[in-house]
């Protein structure tokens, strides 16, 4: 899962030293924070502020609304150890490139996650003796940062590995322990059926070891999903699998239930476009579900030149979009409305005897291009798109002709 989740290139990280002995309070180098409310950490999309070509996290804010953001990933050192660096190598300790952009998002009211794990490299559950090392190791992100919010994200190869896992499962249970209030999501991989063996393996890992976190999420990409149907299917499948092994009603399980999308093309070449994420975002939100969130925002603007989805890239969507129309999502399922970025443009009168386009149909499919008519102007579609009105929405898929 996410082989787009490429190493981390070796930033420049020599600097200050890890700030401050508590839990939960930033040091002076990170700057003190207050938490937000949950919801924007369950809503917060991830972003490498390494590698995959960062975008500006402060653009970001003031175009889409976002105030968090859920930053990948902390390894085991390349070449051995149970100390937490950037992508296997660069330091926590000794960071200042990732703390520069946590006190960039601060300062302008928002916060941040830091995600550990991933696909590739090397785990701290793999490369730590024990739960208590392992925690340890995490501690010192958590403390360096001030962090509100931590997400383990468990996938292969080390989800295959049943010592690393008990580590994990262990030092996420001791980090909750120790850091009251701390928000802890769980992300792991996505099949049709809700997650696989392994998944399922640690699911019975943290019940065996009486670890609730705030939710378990699942990736539904990379598996042969075909739109967001398949996604619901599969997470309305985890939520029967949560409530067999943790004992749960519906309800309860979907309240600890996450869904961790990928924008644009996957990995394996699914699309996943706006009408899917809409979709999936509607799913969670009636289900009362406790976290949406994506991979990523490095990749939430469309490439150059457009590609039409026949790559996949860790720095463009290979989709049709403007940037950050992915962030959006995030932001409503935060309860936030995004700022109208784009200025809304004056109609072009149409020539006398210009008419009609064939009116638009609620079952037809639509692809870049095709115009129809509604509401007496003609609309032109900007991607793929089917049932969603024209108009409806100011970054939806149609573009207004003017009047017909």
């Amino acid at each position: 899962m996410r082989r787009l989740r490429a190493c981390l290139g070796a930033a420049a990280a020599v600097g200050i030293a890890a700030a401050g002995t508590t839990a939960l309070v930033a040091g002076s180098a990170s700057g003190a924070t207050t938490a937000l409310s949950k919801r924007w950490y369950a809503a917060a999309p991830y972003l490498m502020p390494l590698d995959n070509d960062p975008p500006d996290a402060g653009a970001i804010m003031d175009a889409t609304g976002l105030k968090a953001f859920q930053l990948a990933f902390v390894l085991a050192p390349n070449g051995g150890g149970c100390s937490p660096t950037w992508g296997g190598t660069a330091p926590v300790s000794s960071d200042t490139a990732v703390q520069s952009v946590i006190s960039t998002i601060r300062a302008k009211g928002g916060d941040v996650s830091v995600s550990i794990g991933g696909y590739g490299g090397t785990k701290l559950g793999q490369a730590c003796p024990d739960a208590a090392s392992t925690a340890a190791a995490y501690q010192q992100v958590i403390t360096k940062y001030g962090l509100h919010a931590i997400d383990f994200d468990l996938e292969e190869p080390e989800y295959e590995n049943t010592a690393a896992i008990k580590n994990e499962i262990g030092a996420a249970k001791i980090l909750q322990q120790d850091n009251p209030g701390l928000y802890v999501s769980v992300t792991t991989a996505g099949t049709a059926d809700g997650t696989g063996w392994f998944g399922k393996q640690m699911l019975l890992e943290a019940k065996s070891q009486g670890f609730t976190p705030n939710n378990f999420s699942i990736m539904p990409f990379d598996g042969g999903f075909n739109g967001a149907a398949s996604q619901t299917s599969a997470l309305t499948n985890f939520n029967q699998i949560l409530q067999s092994t943790f004992g749960w009603d519906q309800a309860t399980a979907y309240a600890h239930e996450g869904f961790s999308g990928m924008n644009g093309r996957s990995d394996t070449g699914e699309i996943f476009g706006q009408s899917d994420f809409r979709t999936v975002l509607d799913y969670a939100t009636s289900h009362n579900m406790d976290r949406f969130t994506f991979w990523s925002l490095n990749r939430d603007r469309q490439c150059s030149p457009p590609d039409n989805g026949g790559r996949t890239s860790g720095t463009c969507s290979s989709v049709a979009q403007n940037s950050w129309d992915f962030a959006k999502y995030s932001v409503k399922f935060a309860g936030a409305t995004p700022p109208s970025t784009t200025p809304t443009p004056t109609p072009t009168p149409t020539p006398p005897g210009t008419g009609c386009k064939p009116a638009w149909s609620s079952s037809a499919v639509y692809t870049q291009g095709n115009e129809v008519s509604y509401g007496k102007h003609n609309w032109k579609a900007k991607w793929w798109t089917q049932n969603e009105v024209p108009g409806a929405a100011q970054w939806g898929p149609w573009e207004d002709e003017g009047s017909c």
